[in-house]
């Protein structure tokens, strides 16, 4: 079995020598690149089977590099890496196609399981909510009604409720990041929202209660991840 190939684009050699060394040592075969002008040609040449961008980068951003990628590949993963912490930019990298993004710093631990994550999905459909209605286990939910049945009864939910569901289900399978949830949804990631979240959290598990496959699973630090059976 092939090992799995990571394209890795970091001009900070002392930390992108520490990433390479932890990831060989995990198994994963690791391109290095750091200067962002050369990284489509080494693209070409290694094909890789996940990409992981830092956005700074000399002669080409990471989000320049990111739509290039796009137009030769639409179903590698992507990954960045960021300093910035603005929802602009987070939403700017989703955009051009990136499928997670890691704040710096970060351990190596949470590389390694977004990582993980994006390739046990690769291959997987996009989950879009198609018709407005979704079915997991036991469950339907309309997003246009903002209800959540399980064949004998009708849940009807509020906005927020119906908005973070959607979020969790059309992430499934993927850590969402919990500051991702609260600026999308609530505009800030403040103490406030922050535990706002938790209650509504605790409020869609309750919902789903009666379908032991599906479970809301809180990934300490990072976020959660919605498993759908």
């Amino acid at each position: 079995m092939s090992q799995t190939k990571i394209l890795y684009v970091e001009d900070e050699l002392f930390l992108g020598k520490i990433v390479r060394e932890s990831l060989e040592s995990r198994g994963f075969e690791v391109i290095m690149e750091g200067d962002g002008a050369k990284v489509i040609d080494l693209f070409k040449k290694s094909k890789p089977d996940i990409c992981v961008l830092d956005i700074m980068l000399p002669n080409k951003d990471g989000f320049t590099i990111a739509d290039e990628i796009r137009e030769l590949d639409e179903e590698v993963p992507i990954i960045f890496l960021t300093a910035k912490t603005q929802t602009e930019d987070v939403v700017k990298g989703f955009s051009l196609g990136g499928n997670d993004y890691v704040r710096k710093p970060f351990s190596m631990e949470e590389l390694i399981v977004r990582i993980q994550n994006l390739l046990r999905t690769k291959t997987e459909a996009p989950k879009k909510i198609s018709g407005g209605t979704a079915s997991f286990g036991k469950y339907t939910f309309q997003l246009n009604r903002q209800v959540l049945s399980n064949g004998k009864e009708e849940r009807k939910l509020s906005f927020r409720e119906s908005e973070l569901l959607k979020l969790l289900y059309e992430n499934r399978d993927k850590i969402i990041d919990r500051k991702d949830i609260l600026n999308l949804l609530w505009g800030n990631d403040s103490f406030f929202n922050s535990r706002n979240l938790d209650v509504y959290i605790t409020k869609i598990r309750s919902y789903l209660k009666d379908d032991p496959s599906l479970e809301i699973i809180t990934i300490k630090g990072i976020g959660y991840r919605f498993v759908a059976g």
